[in-house]
């Protein structure tokens, strides 16, 4: 999956935006509270919506006010989410749009609508249009279908108006199109690690990815080490040119069925535990655990992946997410970090400026003084150390 372009309306700080030729791998810089966690939140919500309804998800980001919280303040109408996408390289252009409205307190998919325009011309076709819980979905397989009268819809009215009819669709193969942004939209990963919950010994279980704050991580060593044996190896061999150090990473299962992890240092006859191992180890692990992973992502978010990680550890992280991103699961990571941006080029870069309370969007390939900086051997993080990120101050 790659996602072309991002547009919002009344989404938190965005009040109206739009983010376009988005690259595979994205990196988005800002001060504190501009939204770069906002942006990651719409993945979020999205997922979350997936899994539960439109008000539980808004309650996630909104607490007890959902809706009135998300939307951005001092604005009326609907929260509108508009996503364009190609689920495969050879796909069409495909865009979702979900608007979000309220009623007596309660929100609802005012309307939902899944589309996209076979060739250069006409109208698009659209594959899934709903309003208030009721609507129609096609049913035929698009790739067989030549002329839009041949596109067989069905109609559909859904048990609750805040759920979404790619939930309920998703689960029916009569409709192919719903059913493949449905795995999509589940199957993205938004990483929040935190350190301290990766650390402690784990209850024994199962588990073949990497949870969102990390706390299953021995358990997913332990996954690859009996599973994917190749991908375990990888990732030792990459932690190993990262850490010095570090010659074995290994994941034990205690008598009282806890799973810990232990590291070898190759200066040392016995191992140690997690507990003993810097944050900046742990840290690497887990993402390497994650862009190692047999199974990718489609889409993946990091927020501000160079804390507890050395400086000169950045470059090689970066390059690592690009790689990740060029075998086909799009990377969006936000930073604050000079060294990370010097590892970055000019066309995956996009800053937020904040004004008047509302956030807009800055895509530095469209600033032609930071391309000739760029051109003539700078690099983005000592233009971000400059000020020449327009109006965004870098400390």
């Amino acid at each position: 999956m790659k996602i072309h372009s991002i547009k919002l309306k009344n989404f938190k700080a965005f009040k109206d935006i739009e983010m376009t030729k988005l690259p595979n791998f994205c990196v988005i810089v800002g001060a504190n509270g501009s939204g770069k966690s906002t942006i990651f939140n719409i993945f979020a919500f999205l997922r979350d919506a997936m899994n539960g309804t439109v008000n539980t998800a808004l309650a996630k980001l909104g607490g007890s006010r959902g809706f009135q919280e998300v939307r951005s303040r001092n604005s009326e109408g609907p929260i509108e989410i508009e996503l364009k996408f190609k689920a495969d390289s050879k796909g069409e252009l495909t865009t979702y749009f979900l608007q979000i409205n309220e009623a007596n307190g309660r929100a609802f998919v005012a309307r939902e609508i899944l589309k996209y325009r076979r060739g250069s011309k006409g109208q698009p076709w659209h594959f899934l249009d709903f309003s208030n819980g009721n609507g129609t979905a096609v049913t035929n397989e698009v790739d067989k279908v030549q002329d839009v009268k041949e596109l067989k819809r069905e109609e559909q009215t859904l048990k609750s108006n805040d759920i979404l009819a790619i939930k309920g669709l998703a689960q029916f193969e009569r409709f192919p199109a719903i059913v493949a942004l449905g795995n999509l939209i589940e199957n993205w990963h938004i990483s929040d690690f935190h350190i301290s919950k990766a650390r402690p010994e784990q209850e024994a279980g199962y588990a073949d990815h990497l949870s969102r704050e990390g706390e299953n991580l021995s358990l997913v060593i332990e996954y690859l080490h009996n599973h994917h044996k190749e991908a375990f190896f990888e990732i030792l061999d990459a932690l190993k040119k990262r850490v010095p150090g570090i010659s074995n990473v290994e994941s034990k299962t205690t008598e009282e069925g806890r799973v810990l992890l232990k590291f070898q240092d190759g200066t040392f006859e016995d191992p140690f535990l997690a507990r003993y191992v810097s944050d900046g180890t742990i840290k690497m692990l887990a993402y390497l655990t994650l862009l190692y992973d047999p199974t990718p992502h489609p889409l993946l978010c990091v927020e501000e992946p160079e804390n507890q990680l050395y400086p000169k550890l950045l470059e090689e992280l970066a390059e690592e997410f690009r790689t990740y991103a060029n075998r086909g699961g799009q990377v969006f990571v936000s930073t604050h970090s000079p060294d990370f941006l010097n590892a970055v080029k000019v066309d995956e870069v996009f800053w937020l400026e904040k004004k008047n309370g509302y956030t807009t969007i800055k895509r530095a390939s469209d600033d032609q003084q930071i391309v000739e900086y760029v051109n003539n051997g700078d690099q983005m993080g000592y233009l971000w150390n400059q000020n020449l990120f327009g109006e965004v101050d870098p400390k």
